[in-house]
């Protein structure tokens, strides 16, 4: 190979490589009326590595996650891959209609990007987005997402500090400060034990008793609980 030709083909590689690897910043919105994120795990990833799957069993680190909010395990499970992540980039809570912005790098081996946050006050649900494909153009990208339900614990919504370990039944707070107290609770058992679309909370109009410890008028909520928005540069 000449001297012209060895330029040529460096010069093809290096092209091919800037268009593998990009930064992207990701902005995550709370679009609730009165609920709010623990902190989030987002992360670049390759195709065979999730936070969760829908329809499927929970792990025990997406149960720590929806439960009690704890992403570490979550974090450990991500590290032992090419993933490039990113926690907590609020800090701490995001409350309700504020927003929260991450810049992660991608390349050839991180092409898809998944988000993860319990949400209070629910027993096991969380804000998700699984596996979605980082388009290759630049350009700025809306998506709105769901609340999912882990299915590991069942929504008796009933708020009692402690529980917030996996397997511990209850709210492990509200932060809003408005729920109520002395909920019988809604339910002890749940039908769906796998991932699946949460149903929201029911909530009651009785803080001093009622079925519920949360309110119909302030903890309600319809999907999509969240707008990411995705800058491709």
């Amino acid at each position: 190979m000449n001297k012209t030709n060895f330029l040529i083909v460096s010069a093809f590689s290096l092209t091919t490589f800037a268009a593998a690897a990009a930064e992207i910043d990701v902005t995550v919105q709370n679009t609730t009326h009165a609920m709010y994120f623990t902190p989030l795990i987002i992360a670049a990833h390759a195709m065979d590595a999730s936070i969760f799957t829908s329809g499927q069993a929970a792990s025990s680190e997406l149960q720590a996650m929806a439960e009690g909010g704890d992403i570490s395990g979550l974090e450990s499970l991500l590290s032992g891959t090419t993933a490039n992540t990113i926690s907590n980039p609020a800090p701490g809570l995001l409350i309700p209609g504020a927003a929260a912005t991450a810049t992660l790098s991608t390349d050839s081996a991180n092409q898809y990007l998944s988000l993860s946050a319990m949400i209070l006050p629910t027993n096991d649900g969380f804000v998700g987005l699984d596996s979605w494909k980082i388009p290759e153009e630049a350009g700025t990208y809306t998506i709105k997402i769901n609340a999912y339900d882990a299915g590991t614990e069942a929504n008796n919504e009933i708020v009692s500090m402690g529980s917030g370990a996996p397997g511990v039944l209850g709210i492990p707070a509200a932060p809003g400060m408005d729920a109520g107290t002395g909920g019988l609770g809604v339910t002890t058992s749940e039908s769906n034990a796998t991932v699946h679309i949460h149903r929201g909370n029911l909530g009651d109009d009785d803080i001093a008793g009622g079925n519920s410890d949360l309110s119909n008028t302030v903890h309600r909520w319809l999907n999509p609980v969240a707008t990411v928005t995705v800058v491709v540069k």
